[in-house]
């Protein structure tokens, strides 16, 4: 039997994994029209397509694979029996999978396809077997052992969002580590949302205007950006964790997933022969100064730890909305959202957008919880 007193993480990222699938499904959610000379009927019976491996054969099936084993684990978690975890995990992604597809027929720049569905369902069941197999080797169980002894009871949001940031890192930011900038693309949507709005006609003038020319950040404010980013999911962590050797744990964790993330990131943007070109001398010092505050805070108390993860947090919206775009950038962004890694764009667009807004949320409502204790 699984142990109790701790509310399942599964749950809530199953919940965010299928709304970040049906936004990269759906992307870019413009254009929606009826398809012509199709009836209701017809548009129920997905069409076959010429098959196409590689790549997006294994981005089908990888896609829904964590939807199957967070289902799974959910409902079991929940007290469902195996037999209804294994349903749960194997009938849900198939039905986002194929409402999905039957969508993607109302987009001009989307293609349905029956083997997109077999992929994707096959990656639902197949994460509900290794969920199983987790289960049958006793994995759930260590893992909610190794929880409670290293985190407090109501840690489940802390976690999930401490397992999100490193998906956000994979999408292109002008500073590394440098999550929620959102304000241009903020500015866009408002500017088509007024732009037939007779009252907003001066706003709208605004908005479309183009910006002016920024001036680089100096090295010390990119370093302190990137020590911003880096203690940020480190505060949300210690929140949760007791003072002591477990910080310091996650502390070097949290380096090591930032910096592999980078990589990854800046691999998958500018290829393998630069993946390191993100370690500039104003990284390195970040990371050293986001370390070295990390483990001065330490000994700190939960509080107080909430109160420096909303400074962190502060400090790192404030600092990415002064970073100014640059064409490798800009260059970047144009290879996700028309390369191949469209699949993928809506996953780590999102999570980089509102990941530290998200932080702040909870941070806010665990503080605010703390003072009427």
């Amino acid at each position: 039997m699984a142990v109790q007193g701790h509310r399942s993480l599964a749950t809530p990222l199953a919940l965010v994994w299928a709304v970040l699938v049906m936004y990269a499904s759906l992307y870019p959610l413009a254009d929606w029209r009826w398809p012509p000379g199709h009836d209701l009927a017809a548009l129920l019976v997905l069409p076959r397509t010429r098959w196409q491996g590689g790549f997006e054969a294994w981005s089908n099936g990888l896609g829904y694979l964590p939807l199957g084993l967070l289902v799974c684990i959910g409902v079991r978690r929940s007290g469902g029996s195996l037999r209804a975890a294994f349903l749960a995990a194997a009938l849900l992604p198939a039905a986002l999978s194929y409402t999905m597809e039957v969508l993607q027929q109302f987009l001009p720049r989307r293609v349905p396809a029956l083997e997109d569905f077999a992929l994707n369902s096959a990656g639902g069941l197949a994460g509900a077997v290794l969920a199983l197999g987790g289960h049958a080797l006793g994995w759930v169980d260590r893992w909610q052992r190794l929880r409670s002894r290293w985190v407090s009871r109501d840690s489940a949001g802390a976690l999930a969002l401490v397992a999100l940031w490193p998906l956000g890192l994979l999408f292109p930011a002008p500073v590394p580590l440098g999550l929620g900038q959102v304000g241009e693309r903020l500015r866009d949507w408002l500017a088509t949302a007024l732009a037939d709005v007779p009252w907003a006609v001066d706003a709208h003038a605004l908005l479309t205007a183009a910006p002016a020319e920024g001036t680089p950040l100096r090295p010390l404010s990119e370093a302190l950006i990137v020590a911003a980013g880096l203690l940020a999911p480190i505060f949300v962590a210690y929140s949760v964790m007791p003072r002591g050797w477990r910080r310091v744990v996650a502390a070097l964790g949290a380096v090591l997933l930032a910096a592999g993330g980078m990589t990854l990131s800046t691999m998958l943007n500018f290829g393998p022969a630069h993946a390191l070109a993100w370690v500039a001398e104003p990284a390195r010092e970040g990371f050293v100064v986001g370390l070295l505050v990390a483990l001065l805070a330490v000994p700190a108390g939960t509080r107080v730890v909430l109160g420096l993860g909303l400074v962190a947090l502060t400090a790192l919206v404030v600092g990415v909305a002064q970073a100014p775009a640059d064409p490798y950038f800009a260059q970047s962004l144009q290879a996700w959202e028309q390369g191949r890694f469209v699949r993928f764009h809506g996953l780590a667009q999102w999570i980089g957008w509102l990941w530290p807004y998200a932080a702040m949320a909870w941070l806010f409502t665990r503080l605010g919880a703390r003072g009427r204790d």
